[in-house]
């Protein structure tokens, strides 16, 4: 029958042995700080539990799983057989009916559990280790980031950009920093150091730091003034790719303002830096941050006019095959969204990709983007019934039709595709029409 280790600093390895604490320690069985440990009078005052929760630990000694949840232990209990699980756990195996050893699968003769406190304080010793680190650290980076602040709102020149480049590293690091940063007033200091003198380079780290942070509407509000704007939009177009992707999270961050104003972006500059951003083969990362803007956008009537100004139509759709879902979904949408202006539907009409293209996504990719392809069809087919609906049929949209209508997608898609379907059909004969819905071209 196994028997508890009495010896008061021991702990069960895996393989069943007992090891002294300090060879534990030595032997890196508990992974502990630079073989310190704290000692029980500090553990006891902290909670296991709080403390599991907090650390989310990636990498935990395997003494301290339980074989059953594969989750730390806080209430280890040791069977006849040798093996230590979690009380609630094996208990709730016991209520199953099962009468063996999760682990080895013996039968037990006696399914009595006896806490194995040695282990426990073990456990909650390793634990303490690490939660007092992480707080230490915690409040070091709190008093860096409050140090950084105050020494913002006396230096300038080259002092000023260390500064700022140490914060930028620490905000983006620590969650703690960047509450530290709002609760003492900090972003309004950075915010102050952006204006119509700015540099690039200051203006570039005071970005990334204000992207990372929580801006409630008096913040957005301030950074919304003309000379902020226009220093972002210059360096949208003129920035590395890391300032040019946060200048557009950052204006996507002053858009969520109830009172925002379109006339922000307004802006033929901010426009054409989105569109170089997405089109940037050789940093794709801007992609994704940059469609988001630019539907954030064009839900603004009063500025789809200009982004078709700027040839944004016929660059987007050729696009959309080189995207992946989630940006072809974005892509797709701003595209629905100009196709509600004439010059944006004359654009599709005239963008000899957008047909094709189009049909080839409809049953794709997700029912989202069948129905923003379907969407712009319609559009431009009702614009020059003629001649697009005879293209869209070549491309194979009748048989592609044919399976949204079978498909058990939503009701209103089947039914505009119904409706397209009967309105390419007006080109055509009966027998030459239904010649033309053969699924062939479709599965090809």
């Amino acid at each position: 029958m196994f028997q508890e280790p009495t010896k008061r600093d021991g702990v069960v390895s895996g393989d069943g042995q007992v090891l002294d604490l300090d060879t534990a320690v030595k032997d890196g069985v508990l992974g502990g700080v630079d073989g310190a440990v704290i000692g029980c009078g500090v553990a006891e005052k902290l909670d296991l539990k709080k403390m599991i929760e907090e650390l989310d630990l990636a990498e935990v000694p395997p003494v301290f799983i339980c074989p059953i949840s594969l989750e730390p232990m806080q209430d280890p209990v040791t069977l006849s057989t040798g093996q230590t699980y979690e009380r609630c756990n094996i208990l709730k195996w016991f209520s199953l009916g099962r009468y063996t050893c999760p682990t080895t699968m013996q039968e037990l003769w006696d399914d009595s559990v006896t806490p194995n406190n040695t282990l426990y304080q073990l456990i909650h010793t390793w634990f303490s280790q690490k939660y007092l680190l992480m707080k230490k650290r915690s409040e070091d980076v709190q008093g860096r980031a409050s140090e950084l602040v105050e020494t913002l709102k006396k230096v300038k020149g080259q002092a000023r950009v260390q500064a700022l480049k140490e914060l930028q590293q620490v905000v983006a690091a620590h969650a703690t920093a960047r509450k530290t940063v709002v609760d003492e007033g900090g972003v309004a200091v950075i915010s102050s150091l952006l204006g119509p003198f700015t540099s690039h380079v200051v203006g570039s780290e005071v970005i990334g730091i204000l992207v990372n942070l929580t801006l409630n509407s008096e913040s957005k509000t301030n950074l919304m003034q003309p000379a902020k704007i226009s220093l972002m939009v210059d360096m949208l177009n003129e920035g590395s790719i890391e300032t040019k992707i946060n200048c557009t999270r950052l204006i996507g961050k002053l858009m969520e303002v109830n009172d925002f104003r379109p006339e922000v972006v307004s802006s033929h500059s901010l426009l054409v830096g989105l569109i170089r951003l997405v089109k940037n083969k050789r940093h794709s990362n801007g992609i994704l941050p940059g469609l988001s803007l630019l539907r954030s956008i064009c839900f603004h009537k009063e500025v789809r006019r200009l982004i078709v100004s700027i040839a944004a139509v016929p660059q987007l759709v050729d696009l959309l095959p080189s995207l992946d879902p989630e940006c072809l979904e974005l892509a797709l949408c701003i595209l629905d969204e100009l196709s509600c202006v004439p010059e944006g539907r004359q654009a599709l009409k005239d963008c000899a990709n957008t047909i094709p293209n189009m049909v080839r996504l409809l049953m794709r990719v997700s029912e989202s983007c069948t129905q923003y392809a379907l969407s712009i069809l319609w559009s431009v087919c009702k614009l020059a019934h003629e001649e697009c609906s005879t293209i869209a049929v070549d491309a194979g949209l009748a048989a592609k039709l044919l399976l949204v209508i079978q498909s058990g997608c939503d009701p209103a898609l089947k039914q505009r595709s119904a409706e397209l379907l009967k309105l390419c059909s007006l080109n055509y004969t009966d027998t030459i029409f239904i010649s033309k819905c053969k699924l062939t071209r479709t599965i090809q």
